[in-house]
């Protein structure tokens, strides 16, 4: 199968034959490029959320579908059912100059079905985001540089293969270079040895002209294609660092962009249980919707981390109550004196005077030994005494 049958075939159902010939030779066509990119991504995008109890009616990859591409839809009865289609708002306004009805043109719903439904009334309209706009902008913007830099990048790789060029002035001389080069793919290492070729190399009829290195522009290609989904993923809530340093970067570098993942799927999600609700009320039914798949993890995550900041909290604020009672009580301490206290402390009558003995018999010798201390020291008192002068004799000394 050509190109031409592929391009002729192609639907939303067509499977390509594994048997298919693909034209190499055909450049690159970027409408084509930009078409693979965007339903890749939506594709992706059906995995952030999973809906719970939804009728059959309304199958959840259309509503998703409708959601990211048109930015609304509205759910309306078909006989005995309620679909989800696309409709365009208008009418009157209502205060804050916001449509009340919309127009329903799909041509399956029932004919006994009206066309034109008011919002609130017999319809719901549910918004994939605050203003209705869908991802489809945004996976335009950066999918277009994504096609841009991927023709860039494919002419790189293919200049690449032209280490250098050679140029002959003659045939004989074209003639001698190319001979060397078929023996340079067969693996036999040869030198451009004819005459001809030698004497016309030294009219520089030959000409070598090396290329310079492409290795860097093919880093700075992949770098760059490396940021541009790097980004879009930030903007659909995935953490999808990408590294322009060339070097490591630590656990806070990596989380530098953590603030900016949940503003707008924050904002999708509560515009979905919002329809939600409203469509539960009104049809009564009991559908639910909450993140899925990476999404959700990182919902948990976020969580978890919030549990933490909070344990962490209370502990510094218990820690700090426990800090002022220990102050209090220092300062209430240094107010005490031993007289004021029932207990001996340290450095007083407890540390000088030796620990009663537990029976008798281990007292007696201690208490002979203060006796024959106390002895002693009277005795020692004495001579003291003795030895000094009367007052008598000491003023006829002084005569």
């Amino acid at each position: 199968m050509s190109i031409d049958n592929v391009n002729n075939e192609k639907g939303l159902f067509w499977y390509p034959s594994l048997n298919c010939k693909w034209d190499f030779d055909k450049p690159f066509d970027k409408s084509e490029l930009l078409d693979s990119y965007i339903k890749y991504f939506l594709s992706r995008l059906q995995s952030m959320f999973i809906y719970e109890n939804l009728p059959e009616s309304i199958p959840q990859k259309w509503l998703e579908h409708y959601l990211l591409v048109n930015g609304s839809c509205v759910f309306v009865r078909n006989g005995e059912e309620v679909i989800a289609t696309t409709a365009g708002v208008g009418g009157e306004l209502d205060i804050y100059y916001i449509p009340k009805k919309v127009i329903v043109s799909n041509p399956y719903v029932e004919e006994k079905t009206r066309k034109t439904y008011t919002i609130g009334e017999d319809c719901v309209l549910i918004r994939n985001d605050t203003y209705s706009q869908g991802l489809l902008p945004l996976l335009m913007r950066y999918c277009i540089m994504m096609v841009e830099n991927d023709l860039s990048l494919s002419t790189a790789d293919i200049v690449a293969r032209a280490m250098l060029t050679i140029t002959a002035a003659s045939n004989q001389d074209k003639e001698s270079v190319d001979r060397w080069f078929s023996r340079l793919r067969r693996g036999e290492l040869s030198a451009i040895g004819e005459l001809p070729a030698m004497v016309g190399n030294q009219d520089k009829t030959v000409n070598i002209t090396p290329f310079r290195d492409s290795a860097s522009i093919l880093t700075d290609l992949i770098e760059y294609h490396q940021y541009l989904k790097a980004s879009l993923y930030n903007e659909i809530g995935l953490n999808a660092n990408y590294n322009m340093k060339r070097e490591s970067i630590n656990s806070n570098e990596s989380q530098l962009n953590d603030d900016m993942l949940t503003p707008l799927i924050d904002d999708m999600l509560a515009r979905r249980k919002e329809g939600i609700e409203e469509l539960n009320t009104m049809f009564d039914l009991n559908v639910s919707v909450k993140f899925n798949s990476a999404w959700k993890e990182n919902e948990i995550e976020t969580a978890k981390a919030l549990e933490n900041i909070d344990d962490n909290n209370v502990s510094d604020s218990s820690d700090g109550v426990s800090d002022d009672l220990i102050d209090d009580s220092n300062e209430d301490s240094d107010d005490i004196t031993p007289e004021d206290s029932d207990d001996v402390p340290e450095g007083t009558e407890s540390d000088i005077l030796p620990e009663a003995p537990e029976n008798e018999s281990e007292s007696l010798p201690l208490i002979e030994a203060i006796e024959n201390l106390t002895e002693a020291i009277e005795d020692h008192t004495e001579v003291i005494e003795g030895d000094k002068p009367e007052d008598s004799d000491l003023k006829e000394g002084e005569e």
